[in-house]
């Protein structure tokens, strides 16, 4: 499905020389940079809301006992 995505001026130039130093077109590039970013958020927004569920503390002898191993 089709985009119009305008980009600043210095990014314009920084796709237009990577064009010219791999060979591949605008679209591969945007398309592989999107992929790449995507994958990048969604860890960073996953290890984030991992990090906001509430932590319990559970002493070590709780453990124990409900493992069946110590006191």
């Amino acid at each position: 499905m089709p985009h119009l995505l305008r980009f600043p001026r210095e990014t314009e130039s920084r796709l237009d020389l990577l064009c010219q130093q791999t060979g591949m077109s605008k679209a591969e590039l945007i398309e592989q940079c999107l992929g790449i970013g995507l994958d990048d958020l969604e860890t960073q927004l996953h290890m984030e809301g991992a990090s906001k569920r509430p932590v319990t503390q559970t002493s070590l002898d709780q453990l124990l006992r409900e493992s069946g191993l110590g006191a």
